[in-house]
């Protein structure tokens, strides 16, 4: 599928989200209140022209450099821009002419709006696949999201690897996309509006979770998964039995990282202070970690904690001297278990 198909899709053939023919670019209506005031004060035609498929808001921003892969009219760059705050910055990067065009067009708007002395977000036209050609600087930027736009990259390898070299050591690399239970067949994968609606480039997990670790991000994350439901009958009658998921993921930049889930007897202890995490923080699907708890973790799970910008917020119990084996319940389970993967046995515990 040629890059031309995806500009001319996001560039002139849809003029809003309301032109979409599946829900798979559409965020849930199920908001967290900080994200729906961050969403208020942003201009509409920025609004009006949004197209992801999840929430890119990981949690403690204050302060970061953030880089939005696929920034299209920037809804998320500016929802982001105001959870930094002025201290902070965040870079969009989008192909697509008309939705540079868009975002750039009130960047001076939102600096008022939020009341900011200077804009604290830049956009560069340009392609995922090569960020090495925006002269951005490398391991510069504490997170780079995106939101439903890895998928309709023709070089997914590249994506992942270009974002892995611009973070900093323990970064990491949140992003919402669609995924598929199978590798797709050709006639799906060439169809241009099941690929401009986000189906056609989905990946199957299970490659995913190949090239993540490829690219250097040795545990991949699942953080919340969800169902997609194909409402066009025409669509439906292409896609035949393959199901949709939209998931949103974290992949960390950490040395050390191992390939499954090994326990060292070791535990956390989260001191709150996070903000909208105040009695509970989740840092995946799998870690619910209530505060002033002691929380048995693996060994990858301690240093997602302890060498990332989550340090202040944790006591850590425990060090790697001794080893007791594979984490209890590391590889029991594999991403979307609640929906069509039932009691299928996989890795990540």
């Amino acid at each position: 599928m040629t890059i031309q198909i995806v500009k001319d899709y996001y560039g002139k053939i849809l003029s809003t989200s309301s032109d979409l023919k599946t829900e798979a670019c559409c965020t849930p209506g199920d908001v967290p209140a900080h994200v729906r005031l961050a969403l208020s004060n942003i201009h509409d035609e920025v609004l009006a022209k949004y197209y992801g498929c999840g929430l890119v808001t990981p949690e403690a921003l204050k302060g970061a450099r953030i880089l939005d892969l696929g920034s299209g009219s920037g809804r998320d760059v500016y929802a982001l821009a105001q959870m930094v705050g002025p201290s902070g910055s965040v870079v969009g990067v989008d192909m697509t002419d008309e939705q540079i065009a868009v975002a750039q067009r009130h960047v001076e708007w939102h600096r008022q709006k939020f009341g900011y002395a200077k804009s604290n977000v830049q956009f560069h036209q340009g392609y995922i696949e090569d960020l090495a050609a925006l002269g951005l600087e490398r391991g510069s930027f504490d997170i780079v999201v995106s939101n439903c736009v890895i998928n309709l990259s023709p070089d997914k390898a590249a994506v992942l690897k270009g974002a892995y070299d611009l973070l900093k050591p323990g970064g990491e690399l949140y992003f919402s996309d669609v995924y598929a239970d199978r590798r797709l067949s050709g006639a799906i994968r060439n169809d241009p509006v099941l690929y401009g609606e986000c189906l056609g480039g989905a990946l199957y997990w299970g490659d995913f979770d190949r090239l993540a670790k490829a690219a250097g991000f040795a545990d991949p994350r699942l953080v919340n998964d969800r169902p997609l439901g194909i409402t066009d009958p025409s669509l439906a009658a292409k896609i035949g039995t393959a199901k949709f998921y939209s998931a949103t993921y974290r992949l960390f930049k950490l040395d050390g990282l191992e390939p499954r889930c090994e326990d060292y007897g070791q535990a956390v202890i989260y001191k709150g202070g996070i903000p909208h995490a105040d009695d509970v923080f989740h840092l995946d699907g799998h870690h619910a970690i209530e505060k002033g708890k002691v929380f048995p973790v693996c060994g990858n799970t301690w240093r997602m904690l302890a060498d990332t910008r989550f340090k202040p917020y944790f006591n850590f119990v425990g060090d790697f001297k001794t080893h007791y084996g594979i984490f209890p319940g590391c590889g029991t389970t594999i991403p979307y278990a609640q929906t069509a993967f039932a009691n299928v046995a996989g890795a990540c515990c």
